[in-house]
């Protein structure tokens, strides 16, 4: 997986290649489809939620710029496998989930395998996680109409947001960097995620607010 969907597609950052040669991705789906962890494509992982493709995992991953020593808020835990790659990279990682069977299926696993430097928060996602912020970076799992005022706010200067933002069918991915002089933006290329739902994102289906 790693050599053929990750480095010869252009990742370069080599604590980031060891991190996703080292976490078992398998164990992050259903084991009815384990022996389909290592290709390329998104898998349901139920609650109509998706593990992303490990391509787009590396290239948002390689966006946030991590050192090591980062405190670092992930918008979806979704399954916890984004998670633990990012546990890998930073000293402290913060993950929201708004879906309570997926947010305790991920919390258990991730402390089976020893990351004990994460906390996930079940909660609307869109409003950031204030308490702990501010953030080094922030990597959103979910599509967004438009970037969450929440996050740009939860960024340290100098720090770097990775969303996807569009409509509800493709996305653009960007990197935003707060600077002195304001918002930086930075189009990764296309992309297609589920639905970011919450206050700041899409609303509920069936919701007088629906923002379809």
């Amino acid at each position: 997986m790693v050599e053929e969907q990750i480095i010869e597609r252009g990742i370069k950052n080599p604590r980031l290649i060891a991190a996703m040669k080292k976490v078992p991705r398998h164990l992050f789906v259903e084991e009815a489809l384990q022996n389909q962890a290592y290709n390329d494509r998104p898998l349901p992982i139920g609650e109509k939620q998706t593990i992303s493709q490990p391509y787009m995992v590396a290239l948002m991953t390689e966006a946030m710029e991590l050192k090591g020593k980062e405190r670092v808020l992930e918008i979806g835990s979704g399954s916890g496998y984004q998670t633990a790659i990012l546990a890998e990279l930073a000293q402290e990682v913060f993950s929201v989930e708004r879906i309570r069977p997926l947010a305790i299926r991920a919390r258990k696993l991730l402390y089976d395998l020893g990351y004990f430097n994460v906390e996930i928060k079940i909660f609307d996602g869109t409003f950031g996680w204030s308490e702990k912020g501010p953030f080094d970076a922030i990597i959103v799992t979910a599509g967004s109409p438009d970037i969450p005022q929440p996050f740009y706010d939860q960024l340290t200067m100098g720090g770097r947001l990775v969303i996807p933002v569009g409509d509800i069918h493709i996305q653009d991915l960007f990197r935003i960097t707060k600077t002195e002089e304001g918002m930086k933006k930075e189009d990764l290329g296309g992309c297609r995620f589920v639905k970011l739902i919450g206050r700041y994102g899409w609303e509920d289906e069936g919701t007088m607010n629906d923002r379809r």
